[in-house]
């Protein structure tokens, strides 16, 4: 039998710190206002156009050319400061970017606020894909 490599225990251990922080979480949350539901994969979610910690966010229905509007026959674009944010709906209905790619939430919108959040002020840097 062959030895563990370096790569495979720190994904254990990166699993196990994972459970245990989500066991840690979900036992706190007690009180706590859960995670909004979100919406069915596939709705097309509403447009939105707000100032939001300075910032202007806006988004709406793509008009195809966007990497995941070309590609699936529609889609979702979300700028701010007018600059593209890249977003992609998730199977589950939940939304991440490229900001927030490992914490998805409920709606576009809630993703371009998490994104302003992250960025605390940075400019967002298009993103180029090859």
């Amino acid at each position: 039998m062959s030895s563990i490599t370096r790569r495979q225990a720190l994904g254990v251990a990166a699993g196990a710190a994972g459970a245990v922080a989500g066991l840690a979480l979900a036992g706190s949350a007690g009180a706590a206002t859960p995670r909004a539901a979100a919406p069915t994969a596939g709705a097309q979610p509403a447009a939105f156009d707000e100032v939001y910690q300075g910032r202007r966010i806006k988004g709406g229905p793509s008009h195809g050319g966007g990497h995941h509007g070309g590609h699936h026959g529609g889609g979702y674009s979300v700028t701010i400061d007018g600059e593209e944010l890249h977003v992609m709906q998730n199977a589950d209905g939940t939304w991440i970017s490229v900001i927030n790619h490992y914490d998805p939430v409920a709606t576009p919108k809630a993703v371009a606020r998490a994104a302003v959040r992250e960025l605390q002020g940075a400019p967002l840097v298009p993103l180029t894909l090859a």
